[in-house]
């Protein structure tokens, strides 16, 4: 079974000011000793609202693109 993918956070430049976590509308993150944590993976949704809503720039949600033949 494959893992569901969550947004990666560089904790380099994370700066703790916790914006990621306002802007989670499924209040899958919360703040940990070393920073945002994803607490709630599960309801994690990919939405993607936590990436811009990081000033340093330190969370990413990539993409995979994905094709597929047609029958």
């Amino acid at each position: 079974m494959a893992k569901k993918p969550i947004p990666i956070i560089n904790f380099a430049r994370c700066d703790r000011c916790g914006l990621c976590i306002t802007a989670c509308p499924e209040e899958a993150l919360c703040m940990a000793d070393e920073g945002p944590a994803f607490v709630q993976p599960v309801t994690c949704t990919y939405c993607l609202a936590c990436e811009p809503a990081c000033p340093q720039s330190a969370i990413r949600a990539p993409l995979t693109v994905a094709w597929s033949a047609e029958a």
